[in-house]
């Protein structure tokens, strides 16, 4: 999988210097966030033992069974809110905030004030 899409490779490599210096360990994991053209997707990551400890996005019907939102930011907010949720009733208060490589902006900042807001530390 790849590709020579000048965005995407700027993209990889972006992605590839945050990861150098983040990591998610068993008491603070990672919240992943990936944005495509339409959907928006979290995950929290324990990277020391590779599991997915929670995830959200807004390809599942508990998001398409809300009332349709009038942004994909607003999506994206509440995706922060129901991963945030997740993340609590798994005893988890405290995570790092990964951007995979996208900007601090928009969609991907909505999660992470989604998640805030929630109850999740960042």
């Amino acid at each position: 999988m790849g590709s020579t899409n000048p965005t995407y490779l700027a993209r990889i490599k972006r992605k590839a210097r945050i990861r150098k210096k983040i990591s998610g360990k068993s008491e603070r994991p990672r919240l992943s966030v990936f944005r495509s053209a339409r959907h928006i997707y979290a995950q929290i990551i324990d990277d020391v033992n590779g599991r997915t400890l929670a995830a959200a996005s807004t390809v599942e019907k508990e998001v398409r069974s809300q009332p349709k939102f009038e942004s994909k930011v607003a999506a994206a907010a509440f995706v922060g809110k129901l991963i945030g949720k997740r993340a609590l009733e798994k005893g988890i208060k405290q995570v790092v905030f990964d951007r995979n490589g996208f900007l601090y902006h928009g969609r991907v900042k909505a999660v992470s004030d989604g998640a805030r807001e929630a109850g999740l530390e960042l």
